[in-house]
């Protein structure tokens, strides 16, 4: 039994609040915090519904890949909503609504959160599922403020639900404190969660979808690495690789496997955002952004906003950058790298490759290219959304095994440990049937090794919401020579300036809140 499936039995189970004393009044149809966290049923509702954000617009229903993949070189924009393409070359402004979406959803995940956090640890109920409740309550908190430190820089740090008026109040945290906060949620949430649901006791027994210690695990590594704590982040890739307890994870045999609906909570997903179509779970009313109700959808609208003209609203466009690198070095039979037509929907005669959807003969111009990736495109279905606008139950991928691998070698590298990090590439590699390194490029220096993998990395991950945060991390904008590159790639990059690396802080949020502080975007 998926997430996914009960989410519906949480929404507005957290739309509670407290009344101020001069109005003491009980709403018996709507039960305040004072009341609810009464029993194991009320904790498990209120685990469930720090989930249902991941499914909001602003999460990764919509706004998040989008808003992350068209600030990449392997992304473009080509939508008439101005705040996508602003997006794409860093012109977008603070009153920006996907922005503001982005925003909401995340601090509605850190407040919920917050929630069970404060409430949970009180109930009298089984330790062992307490335990569980409270490590997913951490893992998610600790996403959602990963998900707000590498987009928005600097933020307010809530650790508890607000409980006089001043709470509401919280000032912008440092970034240090944003990221010790994060490592921190991360590692307790390894501490308290399970290798996985098959063999707890329990109302949660053998539901996928929940965080687990090896999403936590990944997540924590992944902290260290951005903050290039290089042998803190490799001590963490390397439980997931060869450790006693969480090397459970392994590359699939298809890579398109990763992006299917048929092979969902797969053995190289560490952690999966769970959508599905209203003829699975039922609703009636888009997940579009503010507080679930119960007739809310699980779709997600990724699919129809990538998919190509005549299928979807083809709101971004793959560079022809990447494209071409996927076709720089051919696999070991001498054929096209596996992973272009599973990323990128294009003409492709040599490879028997010239239909779209359920057979239609290729019907654009003969050099056109289209993202594929999260799409219904070549995964036997005839239409984008399965015949309806914005309803796919493709789940998204936040972290695969592959990632792990790479961001292992990438530790590895930065240590000085350049030839160990080979081996751990090849396993990326040679799935896509791609020769080992050491035989095209041997013995790489440091430099050349970083260079390396971020080639890796673009064609493993493109389109994935990666890519532009290496980008960022790595110091490209900031480097007169790659910022070059990233201009001659995509034109986009001709607009940046110092500062818009991140979005701005939303104008709602430093108009009501006097102790917010702008970042260098704003």
């Amino acid at each position: 039994m998926k997430v996914r499936n009960i989410l519906m039995l949480s929404i507005g189970m957290l739309a509670i609040t407290g009344c101020e004393d001069e109005l003491n009044l009980e709403n018996p149809n709507s039960m305040t915090a004072s009341l609810y966290w009464a029993d194991e049923d009320q904790a498990l509702a209120g685990i469930n519904a720090v989930y249902t954000p991941l499914i909001n617009d602003g999460y990764y229903m919509r706004m998040t890949p989008a808003l992350t993949d068209g600030r990449a070189d392997d992304f473009k924009a080509d939508s008439p909503w101005p705040d996508l393409g602003q997006i794409s070359n860093f012109t977008i402004l603070p009153t920006s609504d996907p922005i503001r979406w982005m925003w909401e959803a995340y601090y509605q995940q850190v407040f919920r959160a917050n929630q069970v956090l404060q409430n949970a640890p009180d109930i009298e109920m089984d330790e062992d599922l307490k335990q569980r409740i409270l490590g997913q309550a951490y893992f998610l908190r600790g996403l959602a403020y990963f998900h707000l430190a590498i987009n928005f820089e600097k933020v307010p740090i809530p650790l508890t639900p607000a409980q006089v008026q001043e709470d509401y109040y919280q000032p912008t945290g440092t970034e240090e404190e944003l990221w010790t906060q994060i490592k921190s949620d991360f590692a307790q949430a390894q501490q308290m969660l399970p290798v996985d649901y098959e063999n707890v006791n329990g109302p949660d027994r053998a539901q996928l979808g929940r965080a687990t210690k090896g999403a936590a695990t990944g997540f924590l590594g992944k902290a260290h690495l951005y903050q290039e704590e290089w042998s803190d982040a490799a001590a963490e890739f390397r439980k997931l690789i060869d450790g006693p307890e969480v090397n459970i994870y392994s590359l699939m045999d298809d890579y398109r496997d990763n992006f299917s609906p048929f092979s969902e909570n797969n053995a190289e997903s560490l952690f999966e955002v769970q959508f599905a179509n209203p003829d699975q779970v039922g609703g009636s009313v888009k997940n579009y952004g503010g507080e679930p109700q119960n007739a809310w959808q699980q779709v997600s609208s990724t699919g129809h906003t990538y998919a190509q003209d005549g299928f979807g609203y083809s709101d971004f466009l793959p560079t022809r950058w990447i494209y071409n690198k996927y076709k720089e070095e051919e696999t070991v039979d001498d054929n096209i790298d596996p992973r272009l037509l599973v990323t990128i929907a294009s003409n492709e005669p040599e490879a028997n490759s010239t239909t779209v959807y359920g057979g239609v003969e290729w019907p654009h111009a003969p050099d056109a290219i289209y993202p594929r990736k999260y799409t219904h495109d070549g995964l036997g279905f005839d239409s984008e959304s399965e015949g309806g606008n914005e309803l796919s139950e493709i789940n998204y991928r936040l972290m695969r095994y592959a990632d792990v691998l790479l961001m292992y070698a990438e530790a590895l590298n930065e240590l000085g440990q350049t030839q160990e990090a080979y081996q751990y590439i090849n396993q990326v590699r040679n799935r896509a049937n791609l020769a080992d390194l050491e035989d095209i490029a041997p013995s790489l220096s440091q430099e050349d090794m970083r260079d390396q993998l971020a080639e890796e990395r673009a064609l493993e991950f493109a389109i994935e919401s990666i890519r532009w945060h290496d980008i960022r991390r790595w110091g490209w904008l900031y480097d007169a020579d790659k910022l070059a590159e990233l201009r001659s790639r995509d034109n986009e990059f001709d607009s940046w300036r110092a500062g818009k690396e991140y979005l701005p802080i939303p104008q709602s949020e430093l108009d009501v809140n006097p102790n917010a502080e702008p970042n260098s975007a704003n």
